[in-house]
């Protein structure tokens, strides 16, 4: 359905731009993800429901205006409402296909680059959002699954860098104006490898660290922690075994 002569027609009068050029990093690193087949599915589900709802009220609405109800003491009348009901019905029978075609596009013009240094996001048809992060700020991973999610086999991969706050929800229909505006919060929508991309930016992170590119006193809250070296393992014993005497000494002292 996104390959068609009339949806392409509408991606170019939106002027939806094509692939993006891959963020900073080794060229030899680029990985190129998208959304999962599954995540296509799910759309056109929540687009099905909402087709649903607004089927029924305007069904409601029909049967309504031809009941023998009073309408005197309604604003504009019975024939105002009747011509209300028609424009309702057209609207909604226009609508349908093109509001189907965005679902596809949606899913279409969705990308998600990793290199060995930064990613970069970027989704949207109407509204085109892109956002670029460096291995270096990123200070949390998560990943997200709904119910639904769940039953088409897919995930959300939640990236939140240094400054980002603002709502956490995962769902792009609910959120606030304030996530979509969040350049702090970026996901990985939809995927069906949600799994394996953490892994792959967590080791990534790993290696800008052990580099001394990144900074090491950012936490990561996603993935085992790393293993200190031999090193940091003697410094922490003696630490340990300070305060052991230090808190000997207090009793001593308090006794």
């Amino acid at each position: 359905m996104t390959d068609g002569w009339l949806a392409s027609a509408i991606a170019r009068f939106l002027k939806v731009p094509a692939e993006p050029e891959p963020p900073a990093g080794s060229p030899g690193s680029v990985r190129i993800f998208n959304a999962g087949r599954g995540y296509y599915r799910y759309r056109v589900v929540k687009w099905l429901v909402r087709q649903l709802g607004a089927g029924a009220g305007i069904v409601f609405g029909v049967l309504f205006v031809m009941t023998d109800f009073d309408f005197g003491g309604v604003p504009f009348g019975r024939e105002a409402w009747q011509v209300i009901e028609a424009f309702a019905i057209a609207g909604y029978l226009v609508q349908l296909p093109f509001s189907f075609l965005l679902v596809g596009l949606d899913y279409r013009y969705r990308w998600y680059m990793t290199t060995d240094a930064s990613l970069r996001i970027r989704e949207g048809v109407t509204t085109v959002r892109e956002r670029t992060m460096t291995f270096a700020n990123i200070q949390n991973l998560a990943l997200r699954q709904g119910p639904l999610q769940r039953l088409f086999g897919i995930s959300d991969l939640q990236v939140r860098t240094a400054g980002g706050g603002g709502s956490e929800s995962s769902d792009e229909s609910g959120k606030g104006h304030s996530e979509a505006d969040n350049m702090h919060l970026g996901y990985f929508r939809g995927v069906d490898d949600a799994e394996a991309i953490r892994d792959l930016i967590l080791e990534r992170m790993r290696r800008l660290r052990d580099s001394g590119l990144g900074d090491p006193d950012e936490p990561v809250e996603a993935g085992e922690p790393p293993i200190p070296s031999e090193p940091d393992r003697t410094v922490h014993d003696a630490a340990a075994e300070l305060l052991a005497e230090a808190r000997r000494l207090r009793a001593a002292l308090g006794a």
